[in-house]
């Protein structure tokens, strides 16, 4: 009998796999006598040899999907293995102790984890404390004779089951192999989902127990579109799915003749349609997408990928190479946005309470300026192979704004005094993701050039809900009248003043908010690259007037978000 589970729809599509479970497995080591010694040693030998094995293999999944450089990581944990210090002491604790080879192998690498993270002046040493404890995992399931999932080893049509994924488990996910992913936690906004539309595959979050209620193996269908799993579906039930997913399928195909089109809308208004992108590497997916603009540019992964801050130079490089890329087509920008869920080891942030409210984005850009003058002068060297836009985030006052870019003004006059060439046509906004700046923006609009709304956070701050706590997922309402105002008011004061209005967060390629985006006036919609043909295949059957009187309804007259979206699938038929 087929069981249906539901969560939250993250990426759209469908999909038709066995069940591959990405959960880890119980690794507890118990310390146990050991009367053969000798064969503790050749078990540790064998254990490792697999391990390397293993890693070879991963190596070269992972350098054919993601490249030689991030493929490298697995060299360092083989060269762990390799590592004849570390083999030669567990040898000896074996043979001293009489203990069984896992424990021996524990005890060795706690040794070298606890000494390397003490190193906290060293971020190259505290990284191989990270390799010796990957490694170890490794080791001993090998020596427990269990299996450690690893994704990039998958060579057959499954889907994933997991708690959550990691950015680590993503980048190793082959899309020829990985049909759809589901798991227990998350929101349409987790790292996970994101990467899901990238990759384009059907994806569900937030099913809260997913991994207890299916087994490895189990086949399933995935309907990513209405948020629903299907375990042991009916053969009635896979054919009604292949044929939903045959026609999504024609659909999209649909969609990709829109690719060099403008974005128009049905009565002929033009709006910008852009893409959100990480690393310079994601231009591809941004022109197969047709992306008339880069509307974010999170350049904060200039420094996660780094194992000490990147310099001017190789900063500068990677703003180059976007802004060329792009061919002169608008660029934004988005300054580091470091803290809350991502954190740098070398940079040594305090523990807080609430992080995500605490020291951020442009806090720590204003508290240690010599950070963000070099990520300035960077973009200001890069700006004259482009159309540059810069943006800083997280501003919650206007006197913050003006800090900010009275530092951009000082680099900027530096360097022409050294006979730097700098672009003389650089937009400088804010991204309005703090209800005290959406409420203010009437003040800001006079001040900036720009605004980019970023609704992830925004909505959550608003609503006071975790964007990634299933439990308050409900709370999560792009929709609620309350945050549809705050949109207005931002975009209405924007246009005052004689400023363009964009977002990039999650909901502007959202396909019920769309409509009510129009109405509002949004001049930006800067979204997932894979989006864009669908939204933009949207836009073409909406009018904009119809849309504006829609919009004035769901504002003016709902009051909740079920009402909201009644109105919008009246006007969207």
């Amino acid at each position: 009998m087929t069981t249906k589970l539901t969560g939250i729809a993250a990426s759209d599509g469908i999909a038709h796999a066995k069940a591959y479970l990405l959960v880890e497995p119980d690794l507890t080591v118990e310390k146990n006598k050991a009367s053969d010694t000798e064969a503790e040693m050749q078990r540790l030998k064998d254990a490792t040899d697999k391990a390397k094995e293993q890693l070879t293999k991963i190596k070269s999944v992972a350098k054919e999907s993601l490249g030689e450089e991030e493929a490298q990581v697995f060299d360092a944990h083989i060269m762990v293995l390799s590592d004849p210090d570390l083999m030669d002491q567990t040898k000896s604790v074996i043979d001293s102790e009489e203990v069984n080879a896992e424990y021996a192998f524990k005890q060795v690498t706690d040794t070298f984890i606890t000494l390397f993270e003490g190193m906290e002046d060293n971020a190259y040493m505290q990284e191989r404390a990270a390799d010796i404890r990957d490694v170890r995992k490794r080791v001993i399931a090998n020596l427990l004779n269990v299996t450690l999932p690893s994704p990039a080893t998958i060579d057959e049509e499954v889907i994933i089951i997991a708690e959550d994924l990691t950015p680590s488990d993503t980048a190793q996910l082959n899309k020829k192999y990985v049909k759809a992913f589901v798991t227990n936690i998350g929101g349409r906004t987790s790292h996970s989902a994101i990467m899901a539309r990238s990759l384009e595959i059907p994806a569900i979050v937030g099913t809260k127990d997913i991994t207890e209620r299916v087994k490895e193996n189990d086949e399933l269908i995935v309907d990513g579109i209405n948020g629903e799993v299907y375990i042991d579906p009916t053969e009635e039930e896979i054919t009604s799915f292949n044929k939903q997913a045959k026609e999504y399928d024609e659909l999209k195909l649909e969609w990709e003749q829109l690719l060099n089109e403008p974005s128009v809308t049905k009565d002929g208004k033009h709006v910008e349609i852009g893409a959100n992108i990480g690393t310079p590497k994601d231009l591809v997916g941004v022109k197969d997408n047709g992306a008339e603009a880069i509307g974010l540019y999170r350049t904060e992964f200039l420094y996660m990928d780094s194992s000490e801050l990147p310099t001017e130079d190789d900063q500068f490089e990677a703003y180059k190479k976007v802004l060329e890329g792009m061919e002169n087509k608008p660029v934004v920008v988005r300054t580091m946005d470091i803290g809350g869920d991502k954190e740098l080891p070398y940079l040594e942030l305090p523990d807080e309470m609430n992080p995500f409210l605490g020291y951020r984005a442009i806090r720590i850009s204003l508290d240690r300026d010599n950070i963000f003058r070099t990520q300035l002068r960077a973009l200001l060297r890069a700006s004259v192979h482009g159309t540059l836009r810069i943006m800083f985030p997280m501003i919650a006052t206007v006197q913050e704004f003006r800090e900010a870019k009275a530092i951009l003004e000082e680099e900027k006059a530096l360097l022409i005094k050294k006979g730097v060439k700098v672009s003389d046509d650089i937009e400088v906004g804010i991204m309005v993701e703090i209800p005290a700046a959406a409420v203010l923006a009437d003040q800001f609009a006079k001040e900036v050039d720009f605004f980019s709304i970023g609704t992830n956070d925004l909505i959550q701050y608003s609503m006071a809900a975790d964007r990634m706590n299933e439990r308050v997922s409900y709370l999560y309402q792009p929709y609620n009248p309350s945050i549809l105002r705050l949109v207005k008011h931002v975009i209405d004061s924007a246009h005052k003043e004689g400023k363009w209005a964009g977002m990039c967060g999650e909901m502007a390629g959202d396909q019920t908010a769309v409509p009510l985006l129009l109405g509002l006036g949004l001049d930006e919609f800067s979204m997932s690259a894979t989006s864009i043909l669908k939204t933009r295949s949207l836009l073409k059957k909406l009018d904009s007037k119809k849309m504006k009187e829609l919009s004035d309804k769901a504002v003016n007259e709902c009051t909740t978000v079920d009402e909201v979206i009644d109105l919008v699938n009246q006007y969207v038929k």
